[in-house]
């Protein structure tokens, strides 16, 4: 046989095939002779080691049973069986031919059997096992393979070397080659996860077509051979079903003695309660310190209340001491100006300097009550008729200031001409617009009959003749919430106006005449000089003097402190409390008790309207 090497000729680009001749041939030749020899020395050592053949099984057989024998023993490889490669096959088939054939045997003088002879055993062996098709399926019917399971006493004795046994048996199945291993007890959570995964995933290459009954091509014609095709299939199909059923069950049984999942299980349930336990603490923690805020805050209030009445009292008493001590100096200043007759000459003049001393008490300070009983210590006569033109000149500006604010408000408060018929544009004044504001915020959206309240309330609590309709109210709104009412322009004109008007309607006026003083009432204010000084309130008594600094309280509106403090105040005394409204007066700076009073009837009577103007739409 001639020996040829391929070379590729660099002119073009073409391969042609050179014969070798002279020492290049004979020393390949040489090589591959030495190989040769070297390969079929090694291969049969290796297969005279697993070779073994039982002659008289070989004669023990019977050529018609051929399915059912086992083909590996009877070609002398029952060692290696499903590791035994195509060579081995191949090897060992032709030894069996060399010692079993019958010419061979013949020549030795052994009796043929022409007919059941156990050389066609071996033949039809080699025909199975020679071809890959027919040899994947005897082997999936090995029968020296184990289909059984590990019992309870093997697995509790040696659970890791048992289950090994099995696994590695059983992984001769498998469609995929890198079976993972099953591993000790010191595997970690993810092989052991990743065995498990596998094996309840597992996919056999095993198909029990070598066990089919009847064959196809022994079938007469086409539709009895799709029946015997269809009958094998479903027999095949059955064996499948039952050798997955097999391999689960071997491995749930191994994963429910597997000390180390329930090794896992505990680690993971401990896990669990170490996370459920943190997220207790926590919540514990943040309810604990919800608990302590909230007692803070309690106690911050309850420090602040206490702070508050503290303060109040101090109020109070000092209010007390200086009703006290102006009452002390007022009765000094009477006391000196009896003892030197109140400085007349006459019953005129004394009656006349008798009513300057009540003038002087009623409008001096304590400061300057003070000073002026200093004063007339020495210089008695001088100082007290000082005294008294100061005092008349503080009640002329007092006058002068409430004359002038009395004429600014009935400038302001002229009448024009009544015009019976209202235009549209003067339909809606400040004072409408401003009870317009007013009823929206007393009468919020959910109310029923909302527009008809709102009209209901203008209408009756204006000073005009237009009758205002639901319709007017709705349109009015409208304009003013696409005005610059959004501006605050709008509501600030008319809360302006509104508080001109409750100026208007809340001052006292006082006149010249009123505060005039005549001989008839001298007498009658010498002798109720007593009562005047045991008055309640320890301030100014109702004179024309005194009222100056009411009226002026009056005009002030409330602010959202004090009337946080009048709310507070009410519930701090209830109506059983002596004294109640001098007790409240005293928790407000800078506002009277019949301010407290005027304020509380204000808030009925506000409340009153609403309900009275809900009343009327029903």
């Amino acid at each position: 046989m001639l020996d040829f090497v391929e070379v590729v000729c660099r002119i073009g680009t073409y391969c042609r095939k050179v014969e070798r001749v002279g020492p290049a041939y004979l020393n390949s030749k040489k090589k591959q002779q030495s190989d040769h020899i070297e390969r079929s020395e090694s291969d049969e050592k290796l297969l005279n080691d697993d070779f073994e053949v039982d002659v008289n099984y070989l004669k023990s057989l019977d050529p018609k049973e051929w399915k059912n024998q086992d083909h590996y023993k009877i070609l002398g490889l029952e060692k290696l069986r499903f590791d035994a490669t195509d060579d081995d096959i191949r090897r060992a088939y032709r030894r069996m031919v060399l010692q079993h054939h019958p010419d061979k045997r013949k020549a030795k003088g052994e009796e043929i059997k022409t007919d059941d002879d156990y050389f066609t055993c071996i033949t039809k062996a080699y025909e199975t096992l020679g071809t890959p098709k027919t040899r994947r399926s005897f082997d999936s019917v090995d029968p020296e393979f184990d289909d059984s399971l590990p019992t309870q006493a093997e697995i509790e004795s040696s659970f890791f070397e048992i289950f090994k046994k099995y696994f590695d048996l059983n992984a001769r199945w498998s469609e995929k080659k890198s079976v993972p291993p099953f591993g000790d007890m010191n595997s970690t959570r993810e092989d052991v996860e990743r065995f498990y995964s596998f094996w309840y995933d597992f996919k056999s290459w095993r198909e029990f077509s070598y066990l089919d009954e009847e064959d196809k091509e022994k079938g007469q014609d086409r539709d009895e051979r799709r029946w015997i095709e269809k009958e094998n299939k479903v027999a095949r199909i059955k064996r499948k079903k039952e050798e997955m059923m097999r391999i689960r069950a071997l491995v749930d049984l191994a994963y429910n003695n597997d000390k180390r999942i329930q090794k896992f299980k505990n680690e993971e349930k401990e896990r669990k309660l170490a996370a459920k336990r943190a997220k207790m603490d926590a919540v514990q923690a943040q309810k604990a310190e919800q608990e302590r805020a909230v007692r803070e805050a309690q106690l911050a209030k309850e420090r602040a209340e206490k702070a508050e009445q503290k303060r109040i009292e101090q109020i109070r008493i000092e209010r007390e001491q200086a009703k006290k001590a102006i009452k002390k100096e007022r009765k000094l200043l009477r006391d000196k100006a009896k003892e030197n007759n109140y400085f007349g000459n006459n019953d005129k003049d004394v009656l006349k300097n008798m009513e300057g001393v009540e003038k002087i008490c009623e409008t001096f300070s304590l400061t300057e009550l003070q000073e002026l009983n200093k004063k007339m210590e020495n210089l008695a006569k001088d100082s007290f008729f000082l005294a008294l033109k100061k005092a008349d000149l503080k009640i002329k500006a007092e006058l002068e200031e409430v004359n002038q604010t009395q004429n600014k408000c009935k400038s302001a408060t002229k009448s024009e001409p009544v015009i019976k018929e209202v235009k549209k544009t003067e339909l809606w004044s400040n004072e409408n617009v401003q009870l317009l504001i007013k009823a929206v915020n007393l009468f919020p959206a959910g109310t029923s009959q909302r527009w008809d309240v709102i009209a209901s309330f203008i209408n009756q609590h204006s000073t005009g003749e237009a009758n205002i309709t639901a319709r007017d109210v709705l349109n009015k709104a409208k304009a003013l919430q696409h005005s610059d009412f959004s501006k605050n322009t709008l509501k600030t004109q008319a809360n302006a106006t509104a508080f001109e008007n409750f100026e208007k309607s809340k001052k006292e006026v006082v006149t010249s005449s009123d505060i005039t003083v005549n001989t008839e009432i001298s007498s009658e204010i010498a002798g109720n000089s007593e009562s005047k000084e045991n008055h309640t309130n320890g301030n100014i008594p109702a004179s024309t003097a005194g009222n100056t600094k009411s009226s002026k309280t009056a005009l002030k509106a409330w602010t959202k402190e004090e009337q946080a403090l009048l709310e507070q105040a009410i519930k701090t005394y209830p109506i059983s409390t002596p004294d109640r409204w001098d007790r409240i007066a005293e928790c407000i700076p800078n506002r009277s008790k019949k301010d407290c009073l005027r304020r509380v009837k204000e808030l009925v009577e506000l409340v009153n309207s609403k309900k009275e103007a809900q009343q009327l739409v029903k």
